[in-house]
C-alpha cells in the first residue's frame, strides 16, 4: 500500500471501482496501462481485460483536454485536468445549488468540517459532498442536520470550510 494516501481499499470489486474512478479524477490517466500503473501504487493488481470492463462499465471515455491530451475521463459533470478548480464548473454550480438552499453554517476544526443543516437535510448533503471527488476530502458522516467533512489535514479542512461557505452563499 502507499504510504502517500491514508486511504486503505479492500480487495473488493467496488473498492477498485472506487479506485479507478479516483485515478481518473486525480491524474490525467493517457493509457490502461498507465492506469494500472496507478492502481499497483495503490495495491491493486488488476489484469488488462478487467480493467477494460471496469472502465467500460462506468463509461469512461478517452476525451481530448483542452491542452490536446487524450485522457480518460468519467462523465459526472468534472472535467478532467482542470487545473486549480476543486470541482467542475458544472459540479460546482449543481452543489451550490443545492447547498445555498440546505447548509445554514460551515466551521472547519483541525482536519474535520462541521456543515449544520436544517433537520433531516444533513444526508442529503452530504451524499451531494460525496458524490464529487474532492481533493483532500476523505469522506463524510451525516447525522439529523450535522455533516462532518472528514479531510486530510487541517490546512484543508480550512480551506474546503471556505470554499463549500462560498458555495452556500452563492
Amino acid at each position: 500500500m502507499s504510504d502517500s494516501s491514508p486511504l486503505q481499499r479492500p480487495a473488493t470489486r467496488a473498492a477498485r471501482l472506487s479506485a479507478i474512478e479516483q485515478a481518473l479524477a486525480t491524474h490525467i490517466v493517457t493509457s490502461q496501462s498507465q492506469l494500472s500503473k496507478i492502481l499497483i501504487d495503490e495495491g491493486i493488481v488488476v489484469t488488462q481485460a478487467t480493467l477494460s470492463r471496469d472502465l467500460d462499465e462506468m463509461h469512461a471515455v478517452k476525451t481530448r483536454l483542452k491542452d490536446g491530451t487524450v485522457a480518460y475521463a468519467v462523465d459526472r459533470g468534472a472535467a478532467v485536468g482542470e487545473g486549480e478548480a476543486i470541482v467542475g464548473e458544472r459540479s460546482e454550480a449543481q452543489m451550490s445549488r443545492v447547498l445555498s438552499g440546505l447548509v445554514t453554517s460551515v466551521a472547519a476544526a483541525r482536519n474535520l468540517i462541521v456543515v449544520h443543516t436544517p433537520s433531516g437535510a444533513a444526508q442529503y448533503v452530504a451524499s451531494v459532498v460525496d458524490k464529487q471527488p474532492i481533493d483532500g476530502v476523505l469522506g463524510t458522516i451525516a447525522g439529523d442536520d450535522t455533516v462532518l467533512v472528514i479531510c486530510t489535514d487541517d490546512d484543508t479542512a480550512a480551506a474546503r470550510a471556505d470554499w463549500l461557505l462560498t458555495l452556500a452563499s452563492k
